[in-house]
């Protein structure tokens, strides 16, 4: 699960960066080189905390996210395109996390002269929709001489890859990102090498000054962009806490009257934007997170403990993780037959606690 951190510059991407992943990356410009730095960083999850105090197991393991920082958008694309580098990083994303501005800092000047957030957003989503649309165009145009020339590939095949192209073409053509057109499974399958970036999750992070007033969302967010997912941070406050000592950083919360770091909100939103869910896996050796697509199934959360509790699946026991903490435990769900049997074609839930029988 990797999330791109990208940005405009002079936007506080690194800044961001920091506050996330704890780290203390000097904040400097990259002036507009490309440049990428990478952090694993935890999922919070109380569950995970409450789960370790019953099992008091050797090892904790939370579900993990990496941000990877990227450098080198800066709102010259439409003029020479993404450097092949550059492409390549943002392709491999799963999805984008893009920071604005919105503070003002007469000692950091802002690029375009002025803080303008809902200016910004537009320059970046033009940036990824630019390089979408030459890669469709160049895929219509290979699609027209492999009609022409035939001998190739079935004609109804290349007609359906015709007639999706020239959708997404149609999208781009009225600047809508392609995460908003609707595919089939085929469509899908289809597409999935072509790292087109306009079709990954999008969310914006507006970062603010400290003590700054969030901006009406009516003034931002106009059109197509209404419909990407937003949240507020002050990047710089967040980033000074994420960097202090565990007992000084929760002295300073309580001090401001804040419950936990915005950047935990950010962070599970991440999460949320990939369509990810969490199961858990107990026992006294080890608590765990475990990461999985929504709509997966028992089958499926098997082979993401291991490859043999997959082959071997018999059943999955399945129960709530409320449920199991207010039974005490997995022995105690079972001798009061809490414990759900569930076969391969289950969907996991949220939240869930599963044990998985098997044989080899």
């Amino acid at each position: 699960m990797r999330l791109g951190i990208i940005g405009l510059p002079q936007s506080g991407k690194t800044t961001i960066f920091n506050a996330l992943t704890r780290g203390d990356r000097p904040i400097t410009t990259s002036g507009g080189r490309f440049d990428v730095h990478t952090a694993v960083v935890d999922v919070p999850d109380e569950r995970v905390e409450r789960l370790s105090t019953l099992y008091k197991p050797k090892k904790t393991v939370y579900a993990k996210v990496t941000y990877a920082d990227i450098a080198g958008l800066d709102g010259s694309a439409g003029k020479s395109g993404f450097s092949g580098a550059l492409l390549n990083q943002l392709s491999q994303m799963d999805g984008f996390l893009q920071v604005v501005r919105c503070f003002d800092d007469p000692n950091v000047a802002h690029p375009a002269g002025r803080v303008d957030a809902h200016r910004d957003i537009l320059t970046m989503d033009g940036e990824l929709l630019l390089n979408d649309m030459i890669v469709v165009e160049r895929k219509l145009e290979r699609l027209a001489d492999e009609r022409r020339k035939g001998g190739g590939r079935e004609k109804a095949l290349v007609d359906r890859e015709i007639a999706l192209f020239e959708r997404l073409n149609q999208a781009l053509v009225e600047e809508m990102p392609l995460r908003r057109v609707q595919v089939n499974a085929e469509e899908e399958k289809i597409l999935s090498g072509f790292g087109l970036l306009t079709r990954k999750p999008m969310l914006i992070l507006l970062n603010l000054s400290e003590g700054q007033p969030e901006p009406s969302k009516d003034e931002l967010m106009v059109g197509r962009i209404e419909e990407t997912p937003c949240v507020y941070l002050q990047g710089k406050l967040e980033m000074e806490i994420a960097q202090l000592p565990e007992e000084e950083a929760q002295v300073f919360l309580a001090d401001y009257g804040i419950d936990e770091p915005g950047l935990y909100r950010v962070i599970r939103l991440s999460y949320e934007l990939l369509g990810l869910q969490s199961f858990f896996t107990v026992g006294p050796d080890e608590v765990r997170a475990w990461t999985l697509p929504c709509g997966a199934t028992a089958y499926e959360a098997a082979g993401q403990i291991h490859s043999d509790l997959q082959r071997g699946f018999i059943r999955a026991e399945v129960i709530s993780v409320e449920d199991l903490l207010l039974l005490g435990g997995l022995p105690e769900a079972r001798a009061k037959g809490k414990l759900r049997l569930e076969g391969k074609e289950y969907i996991v839930q949220e939240g869930e606690v599963v044990h998985i029988r098997f044989n080899i």
